[in-house]
């Protein structure tokens, strides 16, 4: 009997694998939040875009419906000594309005790596196998200047398949994947880690979108139909 898995399913068990043979677990947290969490504790100034209506839903006790799945970094390094690994896949929401490639509610995952010796050395390095695994084939990344208010510096990531066995519509051309950069010392006070002994790293994308990449799918609201359709072009049986 054929069997079948949501594309976001599969590619969520996917990640994990890869960054669990990378030697990073997973970690999870609630998707309510507290303002602390999903802002303060991130280093968000009280006057940030972001924790206005038009990007955030709020609820009325003063909570938020997580804008990211960061808060989860917060929480993870508040029980946990470094060294840290960890990855955190999970379902984040926004006030915005729906297109191609926006959705009010969606899938993204963090990772973070926080330790005495960590660089930016070892984020694109580890990007680098992940992008290679994931999509196939041999792959380049490049970090460009950004600016997030949790990490400092901070950069955008783009990468480039390159080799025999890279996807067609992937090969030889910059993509921007995700926002990535070195752990801003405020938070690491925030969540009780000493940034005088470690610093670390943290990256974050979106699935549905690395899933788009992947798979050629050209509309986001497509993951969230339910439209037996498209779970069935992906087969599990073997």
């Amino acid at each position: 009997m054929e069997q079948y898995i949501h594309p976001l399913t599969g590619a969520m068990r996917e990640i994990v694998s890869i960054f669990d043979a990378m030697g990073f677990s997973v970690a999870d947290g609630p998707e309510r939040e507290t303002d602390w969490y999903n802002f303060t504790a991130l280093n968000f100034p009280k006057d940030h875009p972001a924790r206005d209506m038009q990007d955030t839903l709020w609820v009325k006790d003063g909570s938020v419906m997580r804008t990211h799945t960061s808060p989860v970094q917060i929480r993870y390094m508040e029980t946990h000594a470094p060294p840290i690994r960890i990855i955190v896949p999970g379902k984040v929401y926004r006030n915005e309005p729906t297109d191609m490639t926006h959705e009010a509610q969606f899938y993204q995952f963090e990772g973070l790596a926080v330790g005495p010796d960590i660089t930016l050395a070892h984020l694109k390095g580890t990007l680098a196998q992940f992008f290679s695994a994931f999509f196939g084939g041999s792959v380049e990344v490049r970090l460009r200047p950004s600016f997030f208010p949790f990490t400092e510096p901070s950069v955008e990531v783009d990468m480039r398949l390159t080799g025999a066995d890279a996807p067609a519509k992937l090969k030889d051309k910059w993509i921007e994947v995700m926002g990535a950069g070195m752990v801003h010392p405020k938070v690491l006070s925030n969540a009780g880690i000493d940034p005088k002994r470690n610093q670390g790293f943290a990256f974050g994308g979106g699935i549905e979108r690395l899933c788009m990449l992947k798979w050629g799918i050209d509309d986001v609201r497509l993951f969230h139909t339910g439209d037996l359709r498209l779970v069935q072009q992906f087969s599990t049986a073997k």
